[in-house]
């Protein structure tokens, strides 16, 4: 049948089943017609539990899947929507959760089987419910690194579920009502797992609810930022359903149908629940409104979610029955992540800052407050790292004295109740695959693995890249192999036309979520091996990006100036100039301190050629000659100097200055010298204030000034 379907799906509109639940609810039953004759002594209520009903009233819902087959659904779904045993847990079911599901799937079988009208195959879809649990957020006020269920607990509740519903024979399986993408992962996750386990395969539907007119999940995603999340699962559709009627659903399914490559789905309340809690929209206006969908072609799937009745379904078949399909769009081959919120890394997208300070490896700060206990301190850092422009957060726990797999546990965990940091894609950053495993169990977006490697050959390669895929995460690969790490341009050539293959053809990853890290090593050094590090690096990232255009490239910036430690000044004019040139070769991200990058084009013309002597290995004394110039800039009458030359310039370049360097502090005076020099102050906003925001621009655009430095610039103008 897998066939069928996906001809089916590919053919005209399917047309899913309506709401179970209004069905049962009108037979009125007792507690007596829940328990049936087998659960007469049960020691808890049973009343409400409708997934029960497949065991104790099998022909009531045998009868109300062929009212539905009968009104024209194409797929109807199986009476298991709270069919785990984390669901079923408060009806004290836990040991039947493979018989109900396996039954469901039987009893919706025998309906289809009983269907006279054989003009088109009909389906069964296996429901599978979000549970009544979040993974992603804390029921607990006083402890937002708290769980009630964890990502393995859902794994096994919903491999158990899947195991009934396959043995059952259903024809595919649907994860609906979605409230938090991390419980729909663990699902997905579950599902693979348990195909691989059978050895076969039913095509899956992913189905989630917007909860309110915010156009996010429960906890928090847009739609975009979903559809992200789980894009790397073999679906056969995706779909939104319940929480909204058709029209509050609208804007929301436009924007999954205008990203998602695979077909689409509809499946509304019949209206929003009036103070009665009843759903009053009639069958014809329900048509209407989800047939107009059809029309403007943003559907390949609809049917009917709470309040919905074989009525409202056979109006919406009648209507949808000759319109053709959506037409869904091709890959896009642009990088995407997610937190909350997308993150598109385009091809010609400006540079990517990874914050490095959320990193026990590169901040002592940080590596204090995480072995102090200091939660609430370590979270700051991370919004820090945000508010400063970084793009990604790097989390790293790699510390001997700590328990690195729960550190990242809990900090991830915490900084998922924070909004302002969780909107961001997370790099989960470890040197030890069971960290890099924790962290990708706490995050419902698509994160960023850092790292693995061919260190350990092929093999291993291989396992740890598929486990990655099957969380959804794409994946930064470092310069190793077997012989050790690569320093020269044709070494690291070499490990990234392996990589590429092995993972692109065997491990089934898009090429956009390939980031190769070429390695920056440290320049300066005085060994003589060390001299050609900063090119080899910067040549390797040119040849990549030609040869691979979808394909990243990133690096640890830090590492570049560790032989400068304590000359601040030349470490922040390393990075802003060797960041320069290996953008132009085409850079697409770095682990960089978000909060301290120069830009570039204000550096000293002598600085920078210093700079750049040691970089490109331009003079044998390079490294002296730098120490020399760190030395002198040290003290702290050069740095004032240095920080207040630009004092002196002509006021429009004074006032350019200030924005590129987000300076509030002669503001006052500054305006005050611009309200004597120009006729008004709108003179003043088109003049200096526009010529200053445009050189900002400039330099973004061509790469040259970084988003923090942006984001720094901004309170400049506009307090000015």
């Amino acid at each position: 049948m897998t066939n069928q379907f996906l001809e089916a799906l590919s053919a005209r509109i399917l047309v899913v089943d309506g709401a179970m639940g209004t069905m049962i609810q009108r037979e009125g039953l007792d507690e007596a017609a829940y328990r049936g004759e087998r659960f007469a002594a049960h020691p808890k209520s049973l009343k409400g539990c409708n997934d029960l009903l497949v065991l104790t009233q099998p022909a009531l819902i045998r009868r109300i899947h062929g009212e539905y087959l009968a009104a024209g659904a194409d797929i109807i779904e199986t009476n298991t929507f709270n069919a785990t045993a984390i669901a079923l847990a408060d009806y004290g079911l836990e040991g039947v959760v493979h018989e109900i599901n396996r039954a469901a799937a039987l009893v919706a079988r025998e309906a289809v089987a009983a269907l006279q009208d054989s003009s088109r195959p009909r389906f069964v879809a296996g429901s599978m419910g979000p549970t009544n649990r979040t993974a992603s957020l804390s029921p607990d006020v006083n402890d937002p690194a708290f769980r009630a269920v964890t990502f393995n607990d859902l794994v096994a509740a919903y491999a158990a579920q899947v195991r009934g519903l396959m043995d059952g024979g259903v024809d595919l399986l649907l994860p609906e009502t979605t409230f938090d993408t991390l419980n729909l992962k663990a699902a997905l996750f579950a599902i693979e797992e348990v195909f691989e386990e059978l050895g076969r395969r039913v095509p899956v539907v992913a189905s989630v609810t917007i909860t309110d007119k915010s156009g996010r999940t429960l906890s928090g995603q847009t739609v975009e930022a979903c559809w992200t999340s789980i894009s790397h699962a073999p679906l056969a559709a995706v779909a939104l359903n319940c929480a909204l009627g058709a029209r509050e659903m609208r804007p929301w399914l436009a924007e999954l149908a205008e990203v998602a490559t695979i077909p689409v789905g509809c499946i509304p309340n019949a209206g929003l629940p009036d103070e009665m809690g009843a759903y009053t929209e009639t069958a014809e206006s329900f048509a209407a409104e989800v047939g107009a969908f059809a029309d403007q072609g943003l559907v390949n799937l609809v049917g009917g979610c709470c309040g919905t009745t074989p009525e409202h379904i056979r109006a919406l078949a009648a209507r949808v029955r000759a319109v053709k399909p959506r037409t869904h769009p091709a890959p896009h081959g642009e990088t995407v992540l997610s937190g909350l919120e997308p993150l598109r890394i385009r091809p010609d997208s400006n540079f990517t800052l990874v914050g490095e300070r959320t990193n026990v490896t590169g901040s002592r700060k940080f590596r204090r407050l995480i072995a102090d206990g200091r939660h609430e301190e370590a979270v700051e850092v991370a919004r820090q790292q945000v508010l400063a422009g970084a793009n990604i957060l790097d989390v790293n726990m790699d510390e001997g004295l700590l328990d690195s797999e729960a550190a990242m546990t809990r900090f991830l965990n915490q900084i998922a109740a924070e909004p302002d940091i969780a909107r961001v894609p997370v790099m989960v950053d470890s040197s030890r695959w069971s960290v890099l495993e924790a962290g990708l169990r706490c995050l419902q977006g698509k994160a960023v693995v850092n790292s693995i490697s061919l260190k350990e050959g092929e093999a291993a390669f291989l396992e740890h890249a598929r486990s990655v895929r099957r969380y959804g995460a794409a994946v930064v690969v470092m310069a190793f192999d077997e012989q050790g790490q690569a320093v020269t341009f044709e070494h690291k050539l070499a490990i990234a036309a392996r990589v590429h293959k092995l993972l692109t053809v065997d491990a089934g990853f898009p090429e956009e979520d390939i980031i190769f890290d070429a390695n920056i090593l440290t320049i300066g050094t005085g060994i003589e091996e060390h001299a050609r590090y900063g090119i080899e690096f910067i040549e390797a990232v040119r040849e990549v990006k030609r040869r691979w255009p979808r394909m990243k490239t990133s690096g640890g910036v830090s590492n570049l100036s560790f032989a400068f430690r304590g000359q601040d000044r030349v470490r922040r004019a390393l990075h802003a100039v060797f960041l320069s040139h290996a953008i132009a070769a085409g850079l697409s991200m770095g682990i960089v301190n978000a909060g301290e990058l120069d830009v570039v084009d204000d550096l000293p013309a002598d600085l920078r050629e210093l700079v750049e002597d040691l970089i490109f290995d331009r003079r044998p004394d390079a490294t002296e000659r730098l120490v020399a110039f760190g030395k002198d800039a040290g003290t702290a009458a050069a740095e004032a100097a240095h920080m207040e030359v630009w004092r002196t310039a002509a006021l429009a370049e004074r006032i350019a200055h200030a924005l590129r360097h987000g300076i509030t502090d002669y503001i006052v005076s500054d305006m005050e010298e611009a309200l004597r020099s120009y006729p008004t102050p709108l003179a003043i906003i088109e003049g200096p204030l526009m010529a200053g925001m445009n050189v900002v621009g400039d330099l973004f655009g061509a790469g040259r000034m970084f988003l923090p430095q942006v984001v720094k610039s901004a309170p400049e103008a506009t307090r000015s």
